[in-house]
C-alpha cells in the first residue's frame, strides 16, 4: 500500500474518506450515449451554457475546469486537487447501477426497465396484496402524473403507479389520503415479489397540497433490490472499518455494509449532516448522496435551481474542507447524468462522471480517464486499509504523492 509521505499520517485505520455525490452531475456523453437516446448529452457543461457560465471558484480550484470545458470556470494552471473522469462500465444509467458501480459492484446485466407500463400480473399482484386499486401505470414524470392523477387519487384512494427510463416501480399517495406508514409498508410488499422480475428500485412518492399545487415531499424512501454480488462496503465491513451514509446511500445498497444511515430533506441538510458527521466519525468512510440536482432540478429542467444548488455546494466546500484531518481524502463524483438542456426526454442521461479528489497538502494532479466507476472503491478500499479483489484500478498512489496524476 502506498503511504502519505507529507503528512505523516501512515496508518489508514486512523483515516476517513469523504465521498461526495453530486447525483446526475454528469460531464459528457459516454461513446455509447446514443444507443440509450443520450447523444449530446453533457449535464454540466451544457447547463453552464445554457445559464451564461456557472461560478464555482472553489470546485475550480479542484480542477473542474480541467475535466471540461465548462463556461465560468477556468481551467486552474495548477490546481490544488486531483482531476479526472470516469466512465461507467455496467449497462444502464440509473443511482443502483451507478453507485453499486462506484463501490466496484459492475453489472453485467441491465435491471428490467417497463416503458409501456408495468405487466398485468404485477400490477394485479401488488393490488391483491395492498387491498388498493392503481391509477396510471405508465412511464411518466413524476410532477405530471401527480398534477393528473392526483384529484382521482384522492378521490378513490388508489394508488399512483408509474415508471420512468430507469427500472423504477414508483408509488405515489398523498399523505392526507393514505398514512405514510401504509405507502412504505405497500412498497415493501412490492420489493418482495420484484426482485424476480429484476426491478432496481421500489420508490414511495408521497406527496401534499391541494390540485394545481401539489408538491412531492422528502419522506421519500427507496427499497432497492439487495446488491446482487459484493462491494467495497463489505469488504470495509469484514475489515471493521465504519461506514455512515448520508441521504439515500442506505437505501440504494439496501443497508448492506452501511452501518450508520442518516437520511436528510434536500441538498442543504445533506451538507449540514456531513459537517455534523465530520465532528463524529473518527475513522472510515462517509458515503454521501445530494439528491436535489437530481430529483428538484435535473429532471424538472430547472437550469437556474441547478446553477444555484451548485454554487450552494461550492460556497459550502471550504467549511467541509476545513472538517477534514491531516490524512483524510475527499472524493466529489456523480453517479450519472441528467442534463436539465436536454430536449429528448427528462431521464438520467448516459455520461462520463467527474473526479475531483482532495488530501491536505498533497498537491493535484491528472488522474487522466478512469474506465470504470470501480476505480472509487477499490481506491477508498486501499486509502482505508480492506483487502478488495473485485474491478477498479485504486488511484490512491496519485493521491499519496507517487508518481500517477501529474498537473
Amino acid at each position: 500500500m502506498a503511504k502519505l509521505k507529507k503528512n505523516g499520517l501512515l496508518d489508514p485505520s486512523r483515516r476517513r474518506v469523504l465521498v461526495i455525490v453530486l447525483d446526475s452531475a454528469g460531464i459528457g456523453e459516454l461513446p455509447d450515449a446514443a444507443a440509450y437516446g443520450d447523444a449530446g448529452s453533457a449535464t454540466l457543461p451544457n447547463l453552464a451554457r445554457a445559464v451564461g457560465g456557472l461560478a464555482l471558484p472553489n470546485l475550480g480550484v479542484m480542477g473542474l475546469g480541467r475535466i471540461a470545458p465548462i463556461e465560468g470556470v477556468p481551467a486552474a494552471a495548477r490546481p490544488d486537487g486531483f482531476f479526472g473522469k470516469m466512465a461507467e462500465r455496467s449497462p444502464g444509467k440509473d443511482t443502483t447501477t451507478g453507485h453499486w458501480e462506484l463501490m466496484g459492484l459492475v453489472l453485467s446485466e441491465p435491471f428490467a426497465t417497463f416503458p409501456a407500463g408495468f405487466p398485468e400480473a404485477i400490477v394485479a399482484e401488488f393490488v391483491r396484496r395492498t387491498g388498493r386499486g392503481v391509477l396510471g401505470n405508465k412511464a411518466a414524470s413524476g410532477t405530471a402524473i401527480i398534477d393528473e392523477l392526483g384529484p382521482e387519487h384522492q378521490r378513490s384512494g388508489k394508488w399512483i403507479l408509474y415508471t420512468s427510463a430507469d427500472s423504477v416501480f414508483q408509488v405515489a399517495a398523498h399523505e392526507e389520503t393514505i398514512p405514510l406508514e401504509e405507502l412504505y409498508r405497500a412498497c415493501r410488499t412490492a420489493r418482495e415479489f420484484l426482485d424476480a422480475h429484476r426491478v432496481g428500485r421500489v420508490i414511495a412518492r408521497p406527496f401534499v397540497g391541494a390540485p394545481g399545487s401539489y408538491r412531492r415531499t422528502y419522506h421519500r424512501h427507496d427499497f432497492s433490490m439487495k446488491p446482487t454480488g459484493p462491494t467495497v462496503l463489505d469488504s470495509l465491513r469484514r475489515a471493521g472499518v465504519p461506514v455512515w451514509g448520508v441521504g439515500k446511500i442506505g437505501d440504494i445498497f439496501a443497508g448492506q455494509g452501511v452501518d450508520r444511515s442518516e437520511p436528510t430533506e434536500g441538498n442543504k441538510n445533506g451538507i449540514e449532516k456531513t459537517l455534523s458527521l465530520l465532528g463524529e466519525m473518527e475513522r472510515g468512510l462517509l458515503f454521501v448522496n445530494l439528491v436535489d440536482f437530481d430529483m428538484t432540478f435535473g429532471h424538472r429542467r430547472d437550469t437556474a435551481g441547478y446553477a444555484r444548488a451548485l454554487a450552494e455546494f461550492d460556497a459550502a466546500l471550504p467549511r467541509i474542507r476545513e472538517r477534514l484531518r491531516p490524512g483524510d481524502i475527499l472524493i466529489i463524483t456523480a453517479d450519472h447524468g441528467c442534463d436539465p438542456t436536454f430536449t429528448a426526454h427528462t431521464d438520467h442521461t448516459r455520461e462520463y462522471v467527474p473526479l475531483l479528489a482532495w488530501c491536505a497538502g498533497e498537491g493535484g494532479g491528472d488522474l487522466g480517464v478512469r474506465r470504470s466507476f470501480a476505480d472509487l472503491g477499490a481506491t477508498v478500499a486501499e486509502a482505508l486499509g480492506a483487502s478488495w479483489s473485485g474491478p477498479g484500478e485504486s488511484f490512491f498512489t496519485a493521491l499519496a504523492g507517487g508518481s500517477e496524476g501529474k498537473p
